[in-house]
């Protein structure tokens, strides 16, 4: 499932109504079934939390000085090359790489990146919901 946009209106700040319940869900249970696809090798929620911190603490630089979003942007973008790394060590899936990809291609300014978090934060409350209530796979191939 792919993000296509975080707004409804970005004129007016309206972020999609669906974004964060519907959408976020969704794209939980895909990234979920591709790590059961994989055994539980890829996509370990201790991995994606990785992703998640970073966007925190990019959070926490730009709550105390927003105006150096256009400083951060560059090392936020990074993150596109983080998970191409982490996916070819079959630390993360396709599908969470494309998720960072095409939401960070979003981001162009502080709101984007707002919206960006919420929708990473709203995705990682339904990742763990299925890795907690799903037949989460264990490394050594039997279930937990």
């Amino acid at each position: 499932m792919e993000i296509k946009s975080f707004w409804k209106d970005k004129g007016r700040r309206l972020i999609d109504p669906d974004l964060f319940s519907g959408r976020a869900d969704e794209l939980a249970k895909e990234i979920y079934t591709e790590q059961k696809q994989s055994r539980g090798k890829a996509n370990k929620p201790s991995q994606i939390r990785k992703f998640y911190d970073e966007v925190i603490r990019f959070d926490s630089m730009l709550k105390t000085n927003p105006a150096d979003f256009e400083n951060i942007l560059p090392y936020l973008k990074m993150l596109n090359a983080k998970a191409a790394y982490a996916m070819g060590r079959d630390l993360v899936s396709k599908g969470f790489k494309d998720f960072i990809a095409t939401s960070l291609n979003q981001v162009k300014d502080k709101n984007d990146f707002d919206a960006f978090a919420g929708l990473f934060e709203a995705f990682i409350g339904y990742y763990k919901f299925y890795d907690k209530k799903g037949e989460t796979v264990s490394t050594q191939g039997g279930r937990r």
